[in-house]
């Protein structure tokens, strides 16, 4: 195993057997970072349709806290069995938030040389076929966001009004707030050009949940990037445990002024 930095919350380890990248696979190289904390009923589809899109140079970085499930090692596993040289886990210490796992994430695969990076859920929540869109839509732009909110975009049926509130009532409260122009404040799907990405202050975010979306989203047009949104389905899980709490959202609430005055 290889020890990393971990942006402030503890160190993080990677298995040894990553290996350099060849200067081809480093030229338009597609990292997606994935959170985990007990997804391994989710992770071997994922990989599959991921891995299925057919786009050149597509690699997947998955941040495991310490999964009591044994997520981690899964995709260990995995990583040496079917997708080697493709496919990295960084084993954290403990459940130390999803901000914290993104911005991890993030260092690995800038120090890996990647050209684009992608956030996206383990759930499906996600569809992964919408990537192929991304990659068209980031060459006139330096970020793209699977928007819920702009037009066409949508959110499953199944969701109850409370949620629906909650989420589309946040992002309304987070735009008001910060003036941002993104519709989509708290979406988890995103396309990062790598210039872009390392422009950001990573080491000053301590946002979790949908207040990091928000602050990322505030940082990225603070830089005056060119933010597209692209219109997608979100849906809900149907396999594991949702980590939305109640908590989450009343962080984001406070977060927001916590943003607004910080920048």
């Amino acid at each position: 195993m290889l020890m990393l930095s971990g942006s402030g919350s503890g160190s993080t380890l990677l298995d040894a057997n990553a290996r350099p990248f060849t200067p081809e696979e480093r030229d338009k190289m597609v990292m997606v970072v994935v959170p985990t904390y007990n997804e391994a009923e989710n992770l071997p589809d994922l990989l599959s349709a991921l891995f299925g899109l057919g786009i050149p140079h597509l690699h997947v970085l998955v941040v495991d806290d310490n999964s009591p499930d044994g997520t981690g090692q899964l995709v260990k596993r995995l990583a040496q069995e079917q997708y080697q040289g493709h496919l990295e886990v960084l084993h954290r210490e403990g459940k130390l938030g999803l901000g914290s796992a993104y911005v991890a994430g993030f260092k690995h695969a800038l120090l890996r040389g990647a050209t684009y990076i992608v956030e996206m859920d383990a759930d499906f929540s996600h569809d992964p076929q919408v990537l192929k869109r991304f990659v068209q839509a980031i060459q006139e732009a330096d970020v793209v966001v699977g928007s819920r909110y702009t037009s066409g975009g949508s959110i499953d049926e199944r969701w109850k009004l409370v949620r629906r509130i909650i989420s589309r009532g946040g992002s309304i409260y987070a735009r008001a707030v910060l003036g941002l122009k993104v519709k989509d404040t708290t979406a988890g799907f995103k396309m990062f050009r790598a210039e872009s990405l390392q422009s950001l202050p990573l080491d000053q975010l301590r946002s979790n949940g949908y207040a990091f979306q928000v602050e990322m989203a505030y940082l990225c047009q603070k830089r005056g990037m060119r933010v597209l949104e692209v219109p997608i389905h979100f849906t809900d899980r149907t396999l594991g445990k949702s980590k939305m709490s109640p908590d989450i959202a009343i962080e984001a609430a406070w977060r927001v002024w916590q943003i607004k005055f910080r920048y």
